[in-house]
Parts: C-alpha cells; structure tokens; sequence
C-alpha cells in the first residue's frame, strides 16, 4: 500500500470513529433521559395544557432550558440542556405553544418543530387605503388599532421619511407571519421594510423610492385588468413628459376622503395635495399600497402614445385606450352608457 493510499485509509478510519463517537454520545444522552425519567428526576410524555414560551434573539441553550423548567414544561433544567448540547439543538427566536410537565425529549421536539411555532398570519391586498391597513393588522394581532395609529405617526421608528403626510404606500402588500411578542411599531417597520427590499430587487435608489410608491399606487388603482396596467403606467408617463395634468379620479377621490371611481365637479375643483385635476405632476404621496406588478409598470410603462383611458365596463373592467381627445370622449359616451344600464352598480 502506497503512502496516498495509507493516508486515505487513516482519514477513513479516522471519520468513522468520529461518526461512531458522536452517535454514542447522542444514544447515551438518550439513555440518560430515558433512566431519568424512570426515576422521576424528568417527566414522562408529551405533557398536558398549554404554556406559551418566548425565545428571544441572542438567547442560549443555558437559557431555554431555564425558561422551560421556570415554566414548568420540565421538569429538570439540567437534564434538557444536556440534550440540547448532545443533539446541537438550533433554536430560533419566536413564540411557542408548549405544554406542562413533558419529558425533556418532548419539549425539545416541540420548540424544533415549525407547527408549535404561533404566529399572527394576515394577508394585506394591493391597493389598500393605510386606515383599512391599520384595522387588518389590529384584527389580526390583538394590537388596539389606535396603538397602530401612533406607531405610524412615528416616522423614524417605523423608518419612512419624516415629514410625510401619512405613510400610505409604504407598507407592502403581502402575506406575513408575525411574531406575538411584536408591538405595533416592529410590526409596521417590517412591512416598511418589505417594501424597501422590493423597491431595491427592482435598482429603485433611495432618491426615487418616494416618487415611484406615488406613481405606482395610482396604477394600482386606475389600472383594472393585468394587461392594461403597463399601458395605464404609459398614459400617466405621457402626460408628465409633456406637462399635462394626470387628472386621475383616484387621486381626487382619495383626497377628499371617498371611495368611488367617479368624483363630482367640487370634488375635482378640491385644493388639496391629492387633487391632479388642479395639481401639476404627482400628488404629495402616495394613495394606497402597490404591488410588484404596479411598480414594475410604473418602472417599465408599454410602448404607445395614448394620453387618455377609460373604463367602458366597471364589471369586466375592459378600458379603452385614446391618443386623442376625440377618442377618449367617444368611450366616455360608452362609460357613461354603461353606467345609466347599471344604476346599482355600488362605484368600487
């Protein structure tokens, strides 16, 4: 046997060993429980009730089995920290449901195991007001909807630009786990932060991000069907380039505090920050919350000329795309049509 050979062997036999070692340290820290709970020094089983425990970032092996017997899921904070040091349990923080009086192996079990994990699941639609937001949240974490209120107003904690009116736009539209031990503010700096990592998969810099939220959350909701959002983006794109008001109905709508597709003539006469009708370029900020297909059209508008759209059918949401103002008052006929064959038609 050559020397390269000798040495591969050795390495070989050196491996098992090791393999063998840790294999018996495992089964004989599984033996250890096991006689320890023959002799009452641990419990026996999955436990019964319900205890709620709470791993928090940083914490170590030392401390979770602390917390396990100060709760009374164990019953001997040793011998569950010896098995978390035989087995390398990784532990992540978060809360879990747990039960009272379980074997240490039964514990350890539980807090690996994703099920036990609670979370407050809540899924945020695309084009939400921030009230309606606010509300989902709360009726989803327990959390007062008030206490949401402040947070939001808190500019700096929840990590949006200070000064703005409200943070409408800056928290994305998902569906998210939190945490229980989540307060409102940590709440709203991950959604913030959710859509901060979005702006970024798409090279948004940290200049723009304010005006493609505002330019975004009016394609979201202007724009009715998925293939016409790219052509919604490059009507609005048109009219800014050469210095034509946007005029969107959802701008006004939202500035006055309605939730319609249709505004008045006072409405749109309205001097406010919202109002395109009597504005020039975008409003001061954002009117809902955009998703990723409205901030790719608002970055990546289709090729066209139009200037103007209509909605001809609120149901189907087909729209009709003008250059010219001849055709966009021939399909406002149509939507106006529309509208008296539909007089139930709710305006949503």
């Amino acid at each position: 046997m050559n020397k390269y050979k000798l040495r591969r062997s050795l390495v070989a036999v050196g491996l098992t060993l090791v393999i063998l070692l840790s294999v018996a340290y495992v089964q004989r820290a599984q033996l250890r429980t096991f006689y320890d709970g023959v002799m009452g020094r641990d419990y026996i089983g999955d436990g019964s009730g319900s205890v709620t425990m709470v791993i928090k970032a940083g914490e170590t092996g030392v401390d979770v089995a602390a917390n396990l017997e100060s709760l009374g899921v164990v019953k001997n904070s040793d011998i569950v920290y010896r098995l978390i040091a035989s087995q390398n349990t990784v532990f992540f923080p978060g809360t879990y449901t747990l039960h009272k009086k379980m074997s240490s192996s039964a514990a350890l079990a539980l807090l690996t195991d994703t099920k036990s994990h609670v979370v407050n699941r809540v899924t945020i639609k695309e084009g939400l007001r921030i009230g309606t937001v606010l509300q989902q949240l709360s009726d989803a974490t327990g959390i007062p909807v008030q206490s949401f209120v402040h947070a939001a107003q808190n500019h700096a904690a929840v990590g949006v630009p200070v000064g703005l009116y409200n943070i409408d736009g800056y928290l994305f539209p998902a569906t998210y786990d939190f945490d229980p031990s989540m307060n409102a503010t940590q709440i709203l700096k991950t959604m913030v932060d959710r859509t901060y990592q979005e702006l970024d998969s798409f090279g948004v810099t940290k200049a723009d991000r304010h005006r493609v939220l505002t330019f975004a959350s009016i394609v979201q909701k202007e724009a009715r069907q998925t293939q016409d959002f790219y052509k919604v983006s490059r009507v609005f794109a048109n009219r800014l380039k050469i210095g034509m008001k946007l005029q969107s109905d959802a701008t006004v709508s939202y500035g006055s505090g309605g939730t319609t597709v249709t505004t008045t003539d006072a409405e749109r006469a309205a001097k406010n920050g919202y109002n395109t009708y009597v504005r020039d370029g975008l409003p001061i900020g954002p009117i809902g919350g955009a998703g990723h297909l409205a901030i790719d059209a608002t970055l990546h508008p289709a090729d066209g000329t139009w200037l103007y759209f209509c909605a001809i059918n609120l149901a189907t949401g087909e729209t009709v795309f003008s250059t010219t103002q001849a055709q966009h008052s021939a399909a406002v006929l149509k939507f106006q049509a529309w509208i008296r064959a539909n007089p139930g038609w709710n305006g949503n």
